[in-house]
């Protein structure tokens, strides 16, 4: 755990995949074609946290979804990625965007179609069920799974590394 807080202390933007991550993978397609998604608000707060304190949040996902965008514009998640088959380009992107290096990112995924981009950053996290091909692949597992508090555990690991969830929390109880 000490190397993995080594590397969450560096970390300033956190992308996550949307599905089998901040989903539990379950997609609910109604009759009109209109896709529904569960989000877990525990993770959402995480999110907010996270954002809070100074680090980014980003999405990267292979679908296109409009709940997706109404979940990150409640969120405050302003980098959003969006239909990405090919994550890659959408990391590079990123990158460019925000002007951060590969050691200052960290990626949140749950298959094997996001270790293109696990393979390139600091600090690799899957999901408790994710693949296994991914787990063998990535720095960190969570012990939560996708859409049921990984997000959440995710976001107060690194705020733990960077010596600021104490803080976070503490301040809930001075109102």
């Amino acid at each position: 755990m000490h190397d993995i807080f080594e590397k969450a202390a560096l970390i300033k933007m956190v992308i996550f995949d949307v599905d089998g991550v901040l989903t539990d993978s379950s997609l609910f397609i109604g009759d009109d074609g209109q896709e529904y998604k569960a989000f877990n608000s525990k993770d959402g707060h995480g999110l907010r946290m996270l954002q809070d304190s100074g680090v980014i949040a980003a999405i990267i996902t292979g679908r296109q979804s409009e709940v997706v965008k109404h979940r990150c514009k409640d969120l405050g998640i302003e980098h959003i990625h969006q239909g990405k088959r090919e994550k890659l380009p959408a990391y590079e992107e990123l990158l460019a965007e925000t002007g951060l290096s590969h050691e200052q990112v960290a990626y949140v995924g749950d298959d094997v179609v996001d270790l293109p981009v696990m393979s390139k950053v600091g600090l690799s996290i899957c999901v408790q069920d994710g693949h296994d091909f991914v787990k063998q692949h990535c720095h960190w597992i969570t012990q939560n799974k996708g859409g049921r508090g990984a997000g959440r555990e995710v976001c107060e690991m690194i705020l733990q590394a960077q010596g600021k969830l104490s803080q976070i929390l503490a301040s809930y109880l001075e109102h």
